[in-house]
């Protein structure tokens, strides 16, 4: 427990210090190589090793492409790159065939387009909320992102240590609980609504957000998306286990001390991160 604490004090930090770099390219950089080592986390997890190197390489251009999407010509190029990507998978799988096995590859590029929609939707939230227009409105939904993946976890870790009783999936999660699951559910509405009540006051209407937004409505709006949040950080952290669990796999890494890999801590962000872009786009900047 000691362990854990350190690093997510050092990882808040570092979070920290990413968020002050988000007007910059630095901030799709650090985006990018995120992604670049979940996706190899998935590489290493489907038991890959140095002979498939390819397969994990063709993902660095892509990925690079896509996480700066808004540069000129960038975007007229990401489908032609897709296309790309996938051709060279097939095409390797047929030059290889007998050696690589086709499930395993498979699996890469599904977990591998999950992760990259994950953190692509980060930097698009950039994009569509530009600094000089709307301020940091962008960072806040980023940090709501976050708020709702790791303030549930800990709500539902908590919840369930202290009223579990009925297991919620015990052949994917053991540990995991009805009862910690509504109070993940219960926690994430809470923490959402709180931190949209800082940012307001913070903002002081400031921001373009809490200027046009700021109501009774739009917390309902935030507790009704922490809600579903929650239950998409639940499925997300669930379909992490039973991969890594078929894998054989007690962590995807070791690169937080106490947390494991990239995987295991930004698994509950998964579906979160698409599903908030999506929402607040429609929702709030119409």
């Amino acid at each position: 427990m000691k362990t854990r604490v350190i690093t997510a004090i050092v990882g808040l930090g570092v979070l920290a210090l990413v968020l002050l770099m988000f007007n910059t390219p630095i901030f799709n950089l650090i985006i990018a190589g995120i992604t670049l080592i979940a996706i190899y986390e998935v590489y290493h997890a489907m038991g890959m090793g140095k002979k498939e190197w390819p397969l994990l390489a063709v993902w660095v251009p892509f990925t690079l492409a896509a996480m700066f999407f808004y540069l000129p010509h960038v975007w007229s190029i990401l489908l032609p790159m897709a296309y790309l990507l996938v051709a060279f998978i097939c095409i390797y799988l047929v030059v290889r065939n007998g050696t690589v096995s086709y499930q395993k590859v498979a699996g890469l590029v599904m977990f591998g387009g999950i992760i990259l929609l994950c953190f692509f939707s980060l930097v698009y939230l950039k994009k569509l909320l530009p600094v000089d227009v709307y301020r940091y409105d962008a960072v806040f939904f980023i940090l709501l992102i976050l708020c709702f993946a790791w303030g549930g976890d800990t709500c539902a870790y908590f919840a369930g240590r202290a009223f579990g009783k009925h297991k919620l999936c015990p052949k994917v999660s053991p540990k995991k609980t009805v009862e910690g699951a509504i109070g993940g559910v219960l926690g994430t509405m809470v923490f959402g609504v709180v931190a949209t009540l800082i940012y307001a006051y913070a903002a002081d209407r400031v921001e373009y957000f809490t200027q046009s937004n700021i109501g009774v409505s739009m917390y309902v709006v935030i507790a009704l998306l922490g809600m579903v949040a929650a239950v998409l950080g639940i499925y997300g952290d669930l379909f992490a286990s039973v991969v890594k669990r078929q894998c054989g796999l007690k962590d995807y890494g070791d690169i937080f001390p106490g947390h494991g890999g990239v995987l295991d801590r930004f698994d509950s962000v998964l579906f979160i991160a698409p599903f908030v872009t999506m929402v607040v786009t429609v929702v709030f900047y119409r």
